[in-house]
């Protein structure tokens, strides 16, 4: 997940040696820098999956800096994702000039250019033209046509996290989640939802700290790549409407505000740039069947990032309270469906803080 400046002191003993003479190697081809050794480290907050830091080295001129970032890999969370498909990933949509550069690589994490934007800020989400940026620029994401096969991820990798999740957790961990039930949760989501034939590439964690701006041109670039793969794209619009609940950087960024949701009219609003941003204008209907096929798969977002929460408590050092979040996540699961599907299948109790 994304990342923003923390400016504290310089935290150079964190980056690796091995970077360390990436970077001092990529420096001493820059003709203005004073000293290719004389590194300031300062760590970006926010990130949840890896530690993300910003490199600067002063220069003769003044007040001009050369900045990089050092991405170093989160320990254990190669049970998400495939790091080796991850990096292909970004490769190629650096080359379709989508994102930063990678400028290096080292055993547990990589360089990548760093891009003079903005990263947005959760009341971005919300501002009705800031959102219509983002939505002809998913649109454009989803366009993108990444080399192999174009096979659906979702539903694989729900089976494949509760898997894990269930190894991890003790049974009174387990419980209050009622994990023995998921499968069955799953199964019935993806059967519920196999007539949409809507499949793009998709990047499934566009939270606000993985989208920039150019202020100047208003150009939106999309980074962080962990998570993409092809999947309906309507499962990765309810995801990024499901991050417009979050904070990342409060005192307390694991606690989901479900009031911030957006609203009926912000979502058709959305929905209508997204669909018109190739060209056309789409029709009511076209909005409508998108709207409810995105509410159905904010279920599955809810249980991708609650599975996410309980396996990355046991894998994640980062300071973040995964279970609380977690707890929020299969709460909205159970309280939403019985509105989005009906009476198919069975519910448990709503899980509690209390449970």
């Amino acid at each position: 997940m994304g990342a923003v400046e923390n400016p504290v002191d310089n935290k150079e003993y964190r980056i690796p040696g091995e970077a360390k003479e990436i970077l001092k190697s990529l420096a001493s081809k820059w003709e203005d820098v004073a000293d290719a050794s004389s590194l300031q480290v300062i760590p970006l907050k926010g990130a949840m999956t890896n530690e993300v830091f910003q490199i600067k080295w002063p220069t003769k001129t003044e007040n001009v800096s050369h900045k990089v970032l050092v991405r170093i890999y989160g320990e254990g969370v190669e049970v998400f994702f495939d790091r080796e498909n991850e990096i292909h990933t970004f490769e190629f949509i650096s080359k379709q000039g989508q994102g930063p550069r990678l400028l290096g690589r080292f055993s547990n994490g990589r360089i990548e250019e760093f891009i003079h934007a903005r990263t947005l800020s959760a009341s971005d989400l919300r501002d009705p033209d800031m959102s219509a940026l983002i939505a002809a620029k998913m649109k454009e994401f989803h366009g993108l046509e990444m080399p192999g096969p174009k096979n659906i991820s979702l539903w694989d990798r729900l089976r494949n996290w509760l898997k894990t999740a269930k190894r991890l957790c003790t049974p009174e961990e387990a419980k209050p989640f009622r994990l023995d039930s998921i499968e069955e949760e799953i199964s019935l989501l993806e059967k519920e939802l196999s007539g949409d034939r809507s499949i793009g590439f998709c990047h499934n964690d566009l939270q606000y700290g993985n989208i920039m701006i150019d202020e100047k041109t208003r150009v939106i670039t999309i980074i962080d790549y962990e998570y993409a793969s092809y999947n309906p794209i309507a499962f990765d619009i309810a995801n990024h409407f499901c991050e417009m609940t979050a904070d990342y950087h409060t005192d307390t960024p694991h606690i989901l505000d479900y009031s911030k949701y957006p609203g009926l009219d912000e979502r058709q609003r959305f929905l209508r740039v997204y669909l018109s941003s190739s060209g056309g204008q789409p029709s009511d209907n076209e909005v409508e069947q998108l709207l409810e096929n995105v509410e159905k798969y904010k279920l599955a977002s809810h249980l991708f990032w609650g599975l996410w929460g309980i396996i990355s408590e046991h894998v994640n050092e980062i300071d973040f309270d995964y279970m609380e979040y977690a707890r929020q996540r299969f709460e909205q699961y159970w309280l939403r469906k019985p509105a989005l599907l009906g009476s198919v299948g069975t519910a448990p109790d709503v899980v509690s803080a209390d449970d």
